[in-house]
């Protein structure tokens, strides 16, 4: 019979736009005891995250829970239990994720209206109110960061134009919550999911959303109790029940109210480690946070145009956490990705579609935003592409970032 050796990954600087690093006080928690799920300790922990998480999304909304899945699904939960067949769906597109809303909800029947835009540019909030009002769409869907480009979509008064034609805006922030402001209640953003692989610094595996009353009020109108689950005078939707039963929110509204009705086996160990990536979060301080992610990313890219190399995409749109650097004519991307994997340590990411091959990907969430990461990514890049006979400034790169590491965090670029 064949023997395993015992598991040992290595250590690697992850700087790609996800998964990152994790902070080790989430992955001791990942090693607690299980507790069962209808266990009054345990069900306390899943009132302290919808708590934890209203504060990250900054809303008021009651329902806030996470979807247990990677960041998928949770937009899949919240698209297929609010888009019915023929429903009018409008998507802004500015990159492979706002694809992904497309995708989502043609499965589920809807009719798409595209807006799109050239990848590395976003929408001016008047594009998409104009469409708004013209198309009069039930869903709007969009992106808030997309990490296929390193943009990110301002919402100017988007929210309050959904509002005016009955239509529900969706937002994808997977890439955002934890490391960018995603004002919920303030931008009218109707539901917003999240995802816990990038700046909230949590392994992959549960993607936490929040949605309001409006929402609410359409999931209700196709509720249906779990056959299985059926007492006499039980909710049985008059009308489509949503086609999935995992990730049915009317169902799952049950689960994480204090009905407590039974729909799956929640993922204890990982609401553990969201309970605690959130209650780091908080710790430090939203605002402290985004400061945090805003000085790191300066000082990446003072590095990396003193070295020399062009970035990628508008500045004036340019997302925090992801740094989009265009690889220099001549140079083997994947090649220089490899030696920095496997003599440094440190990964940084490729991209795809239409820019497959042209741009590399660095980012700079939660955890693994920090000076020492910063530092190292920038003398291992400078090292590698100087191997591979790339025209660059040597030796100016880390001098760039230490020059702006120790300017006062008010003289620093917004």
């Amino acid at each position: 019979m064949k023997s395993y050796k015992d598991l040992s990954p290595s250590l690697r600087t992850i700087m790609t736009p996800g998964p990152v690093e994790v902070d080790p006080r989430v992955l001791r928690a990942m090693s607690y005891p299980i507790l069962g799920q209808f266990d009054p300790e345990f069900t306390e922990l899943m009132n302290e995250t919808m708590e934890m998480l209203r504060d990250v999304f900054q809303t008021r909304n009651q329902w806030a829970f996470p979807i247990d899945g990677t960041s998928r699904s949770g937009i899949e939960a919240v698209l297929v239990s609010v888009i019915e067949p023929g429903d009018k769906v409008l998507v802004p597109i500015y990159g492979r994720f706002g694809n992904l809303l497309v995708e989502i909800s043609e499965r589920c029947g809807a009719e798409v209206v595209l807006l799109e835009r050239e990848w590395g540019t976003v929408f001016d909030p008047e594009e998409i109110i104009a469409a708004i009002h013209q198309e009069k769409p039930s869903i709007v869907a969009i992106v808030h960061g997309e990490t296929s480009t390193g943009c990110i979509q301002p919402f100017d008064g988007i929210g309050a134009a959904c509002r005016e034609v009955d239509a529900l805006l969706v937002v994808d922030a997977v890439a955002t919550i934890g490391g960018v402001p995603v004002k919920t209640d303030e931008w009218q953003l109707d539901a917003v999911i999240g995802g816990t692989q990038k700046c909230l610094s949590v392994p992959s595996g549960m993607s936490p959303i929040t949605y309001n009353e409006r929402v609410e009020a359409k999931v209700l109108q196709r509720k249906t109790i779990e056959r299985g689950l059926r007492e006499k005078g039980s909710a049985v939707s008059a009308g489509k029940p949503v086609a999935s039963n995992y990730f049915d929110l009317g169902q799952l509204q049950d689960y994480w109210s204090p009905k407590r009705l039974n729909h799956h086996t929640e993922a204890t160990s990982m609401l553990y480690a969201l309970r605690e990536g959130l209650r780091i979060v908080l710790q430090e301080g939203l605002e402290n946070r985004y400061r945090r992610h805003q000085r790191h990313e300066a000082a990446l890219v003072a590095g990396l145009r003193a070295m020399g190399l062009s970035l990628y995409g508008n500045p004036e749109c340019k997302l925090t956490v992801v740094t989009c650097i265009c690889i220099p004519d001549g140079i083997a991307g994947e090649s220089v990705r490899s030696m920095l994997l496997n003599s440094f340590g440190i990964e940084i990411a490729s991209s795809f579609g239409p820019l497959k091959g042209q741009i590399w990907r660095i980012g700079t969430m939660g955890f693994s935003c920090n000076q020492k990461n910063v530092l190292h990514v920038l003398g291992a890049l400078e090292a590698v592409l100087l191997w591979h006979g790339a025209d660059i400034t040597v030796g100016k790169a880390l001098q760039a970032a230490l020059t702006l590491y120790a300017r006062k965090e008010e003289e620093l670029p917004c």
